[in-house]
């Protein structure tokens, strides 16, 4: 192979990689805008905030329920033609939501959009590991890291554009997953098969093979997911404004977009390994400095690092994901790490909040620094049983 021949491979490898990201980019802006936007329309019905509460988690339960099936479906059918009918059926599902308007029908159809865009975003994730190149693949999966967090942070600013009234924002959202089948289409042929003949693995064979990783998966969803609903409550125990802590989660979401790349850039330097026990470290001593801090300027700079290396627990189990598994154990993977982050954003805000009832406001950082630290335990002791 001569040299125009490697370099036109490598500018197809990195259009192929470029456009499996733009589709992530848009399936984030669609997720991110129907969040809020549904909330917001049953609190306009007068629907309570449990009832909104269980609504909204019906999504993470349709992700837990399809991660199992999604290998089955990518040999079966093929992973190209099965994440192009979720695109396909999460616009559709999303229309239908926006038809019904009723809280109790939002229940089946919540689930169904969870269990239709989870294969969608489990193999787009699993072509951009698969693609990336192996000495790049920190910086690729940085990148891949700051878009999903910027596609989530952009979907409610869509909201500020089109309003939460009528057809408008559905329209939006709609489009939003048109346009990743589009986005998909256009670089189908240059996208890796998994779709293998050979050694087939499931989600439920995967998990023995990498269980660290996949409690990484679910401290860094706890984690997130306990924060954005708690640590408002958090501050009111300080009789901290409003507007103080949605500023404070939106330095935590900066942090959490801003440092991915180079975090990823770090564990090329070092290992994804090492690099997400120094995130683990430093997510725990984020814990114990948050009442110490709370009350001062430095909780700005203590924020934004917080956030940035709490998620970094999950960009450097991604990274780690793809130099140990290739194939169909890669879409195994990435299926489990789907559902194990559904288990933790539904297990670990409840157990935080239950924790703040008994301790009061330090039941937050008291669990989100238990778990961690129970994390950067476990990976001391297997690093020396290894």
């Amino acid at each position: 192979m001569d040299l125009a021949e490697t370099n036109s491979g490598e500018r197809m490898q990195w259009a192929a990689i470029t456009g499996v990201i733009a589709t992530v980019s848009v399936f984030a802006i669609a997720q991110g805008l129907s969040y809020p936007l549904l909330s917001f329309i049953l609190q306009r019905q007068g629907v309570s905030p449990a009832m909104i509460g269980l609504s909204a988690a019906m999504t993470p339960v349709g992700f837990i329920v399809s991660s199992p099936h999604i290998p089955a479906l990518a040999r079966r059918f093929g992973a190209g033609r099965t994440a192009l009918t979720c695109a396909a059926l999460s616009a559709i599902v999303l229309a239908l939501i926006g038809w019904t308007q009723n809280v109790y029908l939002w229940f089946p159809l919540r689930f169904l959009i969870g269990v239709v865009t989870n294969p969608l975003y489990v193999l787009s994730e699993t072509w951009v590991i698969a693609l990336a190149p192996p000495a790049r693949r920190g910086r690729v999966m940085g990148i891949y890291s700051t878009v999903i967090s910027a596609g989530f942070a952009a979907g409610p600013l869509c909201l500020l554009a089109v309003g939460t009234e009528g057809w408008p924002p559905f329209l939006v959202g709609i489009a939003a997953f048109v346009f990743c089948g589009a986005c998909l289409t256009l670089v189908l042929r240059r996208l890796p098969k998994f779709d293998e003949t050979g050694h087939r693995v499931s989600v439920v064979g995967f998990m023995p093979m990498a269980w660290l990783l996949l409690s990484a998966v679910v401290v860094a969803a706890g984690f997130e997911q306990a924060v954005l609903a708690l640590l408002p409550v958090y501050g009111t125990h300080y009789g901290l404004a409003e507007a103080r802590m949605s500023a404070l989660l939106s330095v935590m979401i900066a942090g959490n977009i801003a440092m991915q790349v180079p975090l990823g850039l770090l564990a090329e330097r070092l290992t994804a390994r090492l690099v997400r026990f120094i995130c683990v470290s430093l997510t725990v001593l984020g814990c114990v400095l948050l009442p110490v801090l709370i009350e001062t300027p430095l909780i700005w700079p203590c924020v934004f690092i917080w956030g940035a290396v709490s998620y970094g627990i999950y960009t450097m189990s991604i990274i780690e994901l793809g130099e140990r598994f290739t194939g169909s154990a890669l879409v195994a993977g990435n299926a489990a790490f789907s559902l194990m982050w559904g288990v933790g954003g539904i297990a670990v805000p409840p157990l935080a909040g239950g924790a703040m009832d008994i301790f009061g406001a330090d039941g937050l950082p008291i669990t989100l620094g238990a778990i961690c630290l129970a994390l950067a335990v476990t990976t001391i002791m297997r690093r020396r049983m290894v």
